[in-house]
This record gives C-alpha cells, structure tokens and sequence, in this order.
C-alpha cells in the first residue's frame, strides 16, 4: 500500500464554531428565500436554538417548510416527502438534527427535482440508476457528535424487520454545501445518545485509520479524531455541560465522516448493516458494543496468518494515543488498546446484542449479508466464523 498514493473526494465548505448557527440565515439566502427545515422528532425543535432560528428566518424575510424524521429514514419516508413538497420550488434544503435527520435531508435534496423513487437509486437494491441529479442545495448542522453524515455523500435508509436492509443514496452530488458544526447544539444529548453517537464517531475513525484504503492524509484527520474523542467523549458522557468536551466530540464526529468517505471503514459497520436492519439495534450501539471485540479479533487474525500487514503498525500507534503512553512493545501497545476500548465500552454501559432480540440462531442471517462495502476495507479478511466469533462475544 502506498500511503501517498490517494485522490480526496468533494466535501462541503465547513464552518465549525460555537455559535455558528447564528450563521445559518445568510447562508440560505445565498440560494434563495424558500428552505425546506428536515429536523429530528424533538430535541432541536424543542430547543432555544430553533426559536431563535425561526425569529432569525422572519426577520431575514426566508420562508420555511418543515419536515420531522421520527427515526431512522426509509425509503418509504423519502419517498413521501418527496411527494409531499416536489411542487414547491424550495431553493435551499437545511438539515439539522443527528445522522437520521442529515441523511433524510441529504436524500430529499437530491430527489426534489428529479420526482423519482429513492429505491431507484440504492445501492443493492431495484435497477440502481445512475443518478444525474440536479440536487437541491443543502446544508448539514448536525446536533449530535457521531455519525459524520454533514461532511459524506451517502444517505443511509434503511427497512427494518426479516426482510429488512439498510443501503445507500450515494452521489457526490449529494454531498452539503455547507457543514455547519456547532458544537452548543450538542448540550442537548442525552447519555445513552452521547455514548452510542461518540463510540460510532470513535469506530469509523479507527476503521478508517487501519483501512485497506487509508492514505497519509486520511491518517493524519483519524489520528486527529481519535486524540479529541479520547479526550472528549468521557468527559463528555460523564457532564451535563462542558464545552471543551462538546468541542471535541464535534470535531472528532466532523473528522469521522471525512474520513470515512475517503477510506471506507471495516467490520463493525459491514455487521452494523444486517443487525440494523434485521432488529432494532441504534447504528451507534452497534458500533460502540463490537469495536473493542472487532479491534482485538483483526489484530489476532493478522498476527496467525498475516503478520507483515502494516495495520498491526497502526494498531500499535493506536495503543500509544489512547493510552497516552508509550509501551514497550507492540504487544503490550495492542492489549492497552482493547483493554482501554472495552473499558469505554463498559463505562458507558453499551448494551449486548442480545438484549435487541439477536439470538445464536439468527448469526446465520447476518453473517450472510455483511459482506458489503465496509468489509472490504477491513485491514483483514475475515471468515465466517471469525465473524460468527466476534458476534457472539457480545451476544
């Protein structure tokens, strides 16, 4: 692998800032008077941030339409959204809310013009056609610190139950024009979102940092990433408020998804696509009750048949960063990594999948349909019982 050897996808314009919100008036007014507001169920509606943000859309004479996003988005809802405001010429479409909510908003953009079913247009799923676009122009505040979505090009939507799946509307042309991260809107997270967002953040930047895709400059946001997440995300869950932390957790999130999109990512998210469609596991508990498992099984995967492979190198750098310490071997810089991992992992109690409904007689199923994207950047192969192992590790 040579890390010099990389080509970097389009991302958005970034503002990162407290309080750049405030900002998000004259951003739309670039594109016109006429936004579509796509927000989460609750939370930021029922926030100061949104009074205030009315009150500014008034004063700056912008008309908006809103749309909620109970859950996780699936094709169907897109669908009906679309539906619902194709007929109306909205200049600009303003996603604010967590990854459920950016990703919503991400593909109702893309659609608005084009009138067609998002099914058209997922991966793996129906005819897959080529999208063209034109996009809607849009923009991404995200209010939690994990998905990453305000800086990628895919929508994630998903049908869950025994025929269920989860897949993507990707296209560069999807991708926001602008990210907003403020990190106050933040304040608002409840612990179980604060640990399950910030472990997904946490997953995708050490997925992306060992990927078989990785490159020199994807290395150096990662590394960034995970000395912020270390840093901010206990601290973090364990606050009401703290703003360093807030801050930190909002970068690490941001940095995520830029990497992500560049590198791909590796076990735990091709297993978080079946076990999110199949039961009703959160993507961000997926990733945050299998990371510390997922981190040891590659690393003892490639040391019995793969031992020159450069990840068990960035396995060790991993050790040293987290633990803030420089071990005297390898070894001893691999087991402080999974130890420190399930330590968090523990701390902030992410529950087993058992718990959702997974049982030893549905591993079958999921085994069988993880084998997308993500696992073909995985550092390592895997087989499927070494993925039948890593399930039922924290089954």
């Amino acid at each position: 692998m040579n890390l010099f050897d990389f080509s970097i996808s389009r991302l958005p314009r970034i503002i990162f800032s407290r309080g750049a919100v405030k900002q998000l008036p004259e951003l739309c007014l670039q594109y016109g008077f006429s936004v579509l507001l796509v927000t989460g169920a609750r939370s930021f509606e029922s926030s100061v941030a949104f009074s205030q943000l009315k009150v500014a859309f008034k004063e700056s004479g912008i008309r908006f339409e809103k749309f909620s996003i109970p859950g996780e988005p699936s094709p169907e809802l897109i669908d009906t959204a679309v539906n619902e405001f194709k007929n109306q010429a909205f200049d600009v479409v303003l996603g604010i809310g967590g990854g459920s909510a950016l990703d919503a908003a991400k593909a109702i953009a893309g659609l608005l013009k084009v009138k067609q079913s998002v099914m058209d247009y997922l991966e793996g799923v129906g005819p897959e056609l080529t999208y063209d676009g034109p996009a809607v122009p849009f923009i991404a505040v995200p209010t939690t610190a994990g998905t990453g979505s305000e800086a990628t090009k895919n929508a994630v939507l998903s049908v869950q139950g025994d025929k269920g799946f989860k897949k993507s509307f990707r296209d560069d042309k999807l991708v926001a024009e602008y990210a907003v991260v403020d990190p106050e809107l933040l304040s608002t997270c409840p612990k179980d979102i604060i640990a399950a967002n910030g472990m997904d953040a946490l997953t995708q930047l050490i997925e992306s940092y060992v990927s078989t895709r990785s490159n020199n400059m994807t290395d150096a946001l990662a590394l960034s990433g995970i000395r912020s997440a270390r840093d901010g995300l206990l601290v973090m869950y364990g606050h009401e408020v703290n703003n360093d932390a807030q801050d930190k957790m909002a970068y690490a999130s941001l940095l995520s998804g830029i990497c992500l999109a560049q590198t791909g990512l590796g076990s735990v998210h091709g297993l978080a696509s079946p076990l999110g469609a199949f039961y009703p596991i959160p993507h961000g508990v997926v990733c945050g009750t299998l990371v510390a498992e997922a981190t040891d099984m590659n690393i003892s995967i490639m040391l019995q048949r793969d031992s020159t492979n450069s990840a068990l190198d960035k396995y060790s750098v991993l050790g040293d960063v987290i633990s803030q310490q420089r071990c005297k071997n390898k070894h001893m810089s691999w087991e402080v990594l999974c130890e420190t991992l399930q330590s968090w992992t523990d701390t902030m109690k992410l529950p087993r999948l058992s718990e959702f409904g997974l049982t030893e007689n549905g591993l079958d199923k999921v085994i069988a349909n993880s084998r997308g994207s993500s696992m073909k950047t995985n550092p390592v192969e895997m087989t499927d019982e070494e993925l039948r192992e890593l399930l039922l590790r924290r089954l």
